[in-house]
């Protein structure tokens, strides 16, 4: 059997989804290389006045905290890890970078600060055209090495918004504006939410998804992403 498998593996090789290079032995999605050489952004181990990525919140929705594992490059290692994530249907990424990230916050003392996560909900359409939504990849990933609980059933994408790339901050706000609808809000009054998506660039999704937690009741909100642009 582990011929076979051997054999199987120098036709079909497991590659490295960052930069595409084959894993050694014992290597998983992910090459030691790259896990090294990741632009991490070290934004947990921040005071929070010192954090820049809350600007990007200032004035338009009281957050805890705003969080992100790497920086974003363009045609990068993480934009090659993101690509695979969300159009190459390899969903096992965001649960592995949820659990790398959840393991480094509970260092930083993150463990007992929340009381939910949740991911960001992709709209019925795109889910099953996609299969899965990343966010809750990443938000189960977390969950597994915070060991606090996230659940998909307690916020809705109530209507499909165009893709946010290349429009203006107003334009990302107009566009997902009221297009998110609390379910479940017995599940989210007076619960500490960690609040989760793929990429940060103006906030305006996390902005317009928080605001419905905020009137729903929770006690507060912490965002989180896996990269930053």
């Amino acid at each position: 059997m582990k011929a076979f498998s051997d054999l199987l593996a120098l036709v079909y090789p497991e590659i490295c989804y960052a930069c595409n290079e084959t894993l050694a032995d014992g290597e998983s999605m992910v090459c030691t290389s790259c896990r090294a050489k990741l632009p991490y952004t070290n934004s947990h181990l921040l005071p929070t006045e010192h954090n820049p990525l809350n600007n990007r919140f200032l004035g338009r929705i009281n957050v805890e905290n705003a969080l992100s594992f790497l920086t974003f490059v363009r045609a990068g290692r993480v934009q090659n890890l993101l690509h695979n994530l969300k159009y190459k249907n390899v969903s096992e990424i965001g649960d592995l970078l949820g659990k790398w990230y959840g393991y480094e916050l509970e260092k930083a003392g993150y463990k007992d600060k929340f009381d939910l996560i949740l991911g960001v909900p992709l709209h019925t359409r795109k889910q099953k055209q996609r299969g899965y939504n990343q966010a809750d990849k990443f938000a189960q990933g977390l969950s597994e090495a915070l060991q606090v609980p996230w659940s998909d059933q307690v916020i809705a994408r109530i209507a499909a918004s165009t893709t946010q790339t290349r429009k203006s901050r107003l334009a990302r706000w107009e566009n997902v504006e009221k297009i998110f609808e609390v379910k479940q809000p017995e599940k989210v009054r007076e619960k500490r939410i960690l609040l989760v998506d793929d990429v940060l660039t103006t906030g305006a999704t996390l902005e317009a998804c928080g605001h419905e937690l905020l009137n729903s009741g929770c006690k507060s909100i912490t965002v989180a992403t896996i990269a930053a642009a």
